[in-house]
């Protein structure tokens, strides 16, 4: 079992990563929530037939209750949220109630906004079941999304804990292997030039990477996310960088429908393109063959998916929350481990889409 501590300027709150590791689950409850009411799971229709029962089953000294959503992207809408809501107050949550988020990134982002904005703000924790989730877990940032933007409407709202059960991963299917481990990648490139030439070593499989190199890239990589929000918790400066690949990667999303992509899947499209733009704006000179033949080796698609409009991207990617006055921002390279903002006209993103 490894054990972390994010600190932020508000909060500050334990991360448990390994096997077993829900085992935690009742005696953090009791410690750290004395006047519980009543806790409320919040999972998906998958993750509720596979894992739901251990886990009320390990909570049976307490009174709960949960609500089952649609899976993936699908939960994070307008109408999933209002049935959230609706949920907790017919069964009575008041402000000395838990939320459980059990599952993956979208209902950690769901059912942590529905946690920020019940009452005004009711204590949850993250219960994350995939390999996503070890970035979506930590920081803070819940959402649910808009036909116009990924993630556009939520609140910067910290979770009492962190518990990374590995044990829930087994059932993972190779493409949300695949969309998790995109962001590993990504930590690795914004801050640890040793953590990526390691992945790139042990890494060449996702059908049969073993336990302990799982926990150790998940570890580095919720460690190095822990390290930049609680360098900056409400993303004013530095937890920009945790952006790297998302202005392509969300506009690409959204273009093709929230779902039909998956978002980590996305991200590296997006990420491949930042390298692009970085060796032409930021004087990035690490060559990047032996990244391609790699991430192709793991099976991910490196080029932006047929059929998507150019010009359409590039209004998605205008809305970003990066964007000021419509002015694409994106997160570039000056060499692996150093990430700088950059400005980059409207002409110039789509002579760039043209030559991706």
């Amino acid at each position: 079992m490894i054990e972390q501590v994010v600190k932020t300027s508000l909060k500050t709150y334990p991360i448990y990563i390994g096997e077993g590791a829900t085992g935690r689950l009742p005696d953090f409850i009791r410690k750290t929530q004395s006047s519980l009411t009543k806790i409320l799971i919040i999972t998906d229709e998958i993750v509720g037939e596979l894992y739901l029962s251990s886990v009320l089953q390990s909570l049976t000294d307490f009174q709960v209750e949960y609500v089952k959503v649609p899976c993936g992207e699908k939960a994070k809408t307008f109408e999933v949220y209002y049935e959230c809501q609706t949920a907790a107050l017919n069964y009575k949550l008041d402000r000395h109630s838990l939320i459980l988020a059990l599952g993956g990134g979208a209902v950690g982002d769901l059912a942590g906004f529905v946690a920020a904005t019940y009452m005004r703000g009711i204590p949850f924790i993250q219960i994350p079941t995939t390999i996503l989730a070890h970035d979506s877990a930590v920081g803070g940032k819940v959402a649910i999304n808009h036909p116009a933007g990924k993630n556009m409407i939520g609140a910067f709202y910290q979770p009492e804990a962190v518990i990374y059960d590995t044990n829930f991963l087994v059932s993972l299917p190779q493409h949300e292997k695949r969309s998790g481990f995109a962001e590993v990648i990504k930590h690795a490139l914004i801050q640890d030039l040793a953590f990526y030439r390691w992945l790139q070593d042990h890494i060449s499989s996702l059908h049969n990477i073993n336990e302990g190199d799982l926990v150790r890239c998940l570890a580095r990589g919720m460690e190095i996310k822990s390290a930049i929000v609680g360098e900056d918790e409400k993303e004013t400066g530095v937890r920009a960088y945790l952006n790297f690949g998302h202005t392509l990667g969300h506009a690409i999303e959204a273009e093709m429908g929230y779902g039909k992509m998956t978002h980590g899947e996305a991200v590296l499209i997006g990420m491949l393109f930042a390298l692009q733009l970085s060796k032409k704006y930021a004087g990035f000179e690490v060559e990047t063959d032996s990244l391609y033949e790699w991430i192709q080796e793991l099976g991910y698609q490196t080029t932006i998916p047929e059929g998507l409009s150019y010009d359409r991207l590039i209004e998605r990617m205008k809305n970003d929350k990066k964007s000021v006055g419509q002015r694409i921002r994106m997160v570039l390279l000056k060499e692996i481990g150093s990430p700088h903002l950059y400005e980059i006209a409207e002409e110039d993103i789509l002579l760039e889409l043209k030559n991706f």
